[in-house]
């Protein structure tokens, strides 16, 4: 058994849903004609960030549809909020999350190296799921989802010093040689540039309304299998994730998983509305007799080695204790 296992406290904002792949098993994307579609404005986001900050959250969890600039409509949908890109609204929300008091970490899809520059200063850490490395059916109508473009992403945030989150999607109807392919793919590109904090072992879950509802999820022995393999095939300085909302990660802690991500006290989990976040009680039930650990969007080492701007730097100060992890809450 570990020592402890880690979390965060985050804000999910899912600021579009908008996007330009058709991911077979995403229950999250719209079409702009869609009434479910959105792009959320600035006084929403606003009203969500504050609250996390009440609660205690210090993460601010960017998503959007993968390069929703796209979709038609979408753009024009922007302009009305006075924004000609998606690039220029992120920044502007990422630097309201900091001056509210919350790091943001951004997941936007595949980006371009120039992107990443952009986005570096005002993000603590950053995040693209790898997914697989195998050329999948359920991915031929989604250019974002070209393996060698998304180790691309991963690979040049690693040379920018983005502390970076990625990981696998389980059961999508990748093989376990795939399944060791990707991790070996994810382990590589840390070794090179050592900038990867945590790896995502995902479960897929069907979604009602996709050509995937239907499809088998992956069993718990597939789980214990593929973390498995990650302990085996990832550096022992990489965290394994497991979703607490999506799988009971107890037995999956004994098998090598060290962390369960971002757990929101104000928001649901966008991508999988169905599956409730448990509070930081519940989820020490969950795991037991294990102790939780606090930590940032930022890796404790990353905090100490200083891989954060300076427009982040009072921030860190102020959220993390001596060793990189939460500052023990007061209230």
């Amino acid at each position: 058994m570990p020592e402890f296992v880690t979390f965060s406290r985050n804000v999910f904002l899912p600021v579009t849903n908008m996007c330009r792949n058709r991911c077979e098993y995403c229950g999250f994307r719209r079409e702009p004609n869609d009434p479910d579609a959105q792009l959320m404005c600035v006084e929403d986001i606003i009203s969500v960030l504050v609250k996390g900050k009440e609660a205690g959250c210090t993460e601010a969890l960017f998503t959007f549809g993968e390069y929703a600039d796209e979709v038609p409509g979408y753009k024009e949908r922007l302009k009305e909020f006075g924004y000609s890109t998606t690039m220029e609204y992120l920044v502007e929300l990422c630097n309201i999350a900091i001056g509210i008091g919350l790091l943001p970490h951004t997941n936007v899809g595949a980006l371009t190296k120039s992107e990443l520059e952009i986005l570096k200063p005002l993000n603590a850490s950053m995040g693209l799921m790898l997914e697989t490395t195998a050329r999948l059916r359920v991915h031929r109508n989604c250019p974002g989802k070209d393996p060698a473009l998304r180790l691309k992403t991963i690979r040049e945030a690693g040379e920018l010093k983005i502390p970076f989150t990625t990981g696998i999607l389980v059961g999508i109807g990748e093989s376990v040689g795939d399944r060791i392919d990707s991790l070996q793919a994810i382990a590589s590109i840390h070794e090179e540039y050592g900038h990867i904090q945590e790896v995502i072992i995902q479960n897929f879950t069907p979604k009602p309304n996709t050509p995937m509802a239907d499809h088998v999820p992956p069993t718990q022995d597939e789980m214990i299998q593929v973390v498995r393999l990650a302990s085996k095939i990832l550096p022992s300085d990489v965290a394994i994730q497991v979703a607490p909302n999506l799988i009971d990660p107890y037995i999956l802690i004994q098998c090598g998983v060290s962390d369960l991500g971002g757990i929101s006290p104000t928001t649901i989990d966008w991508i999988n509305p169905e599956a409730e976040w448990p509070s930081v009680s519940e989820l020490q039930k969950i795991v037991r007799e294990i102790p939780l650990c606090e930590r940032l969007p930022i890796y404790p080492q990353y905090v100490q080695k200083g891989w954060y701007s300076e427009n982040l730097k009072e921030l860190i100060k102020t959220l993390s204790d001596e060793n990189g992890y939460r500052k023990t809450l007061s209230v």
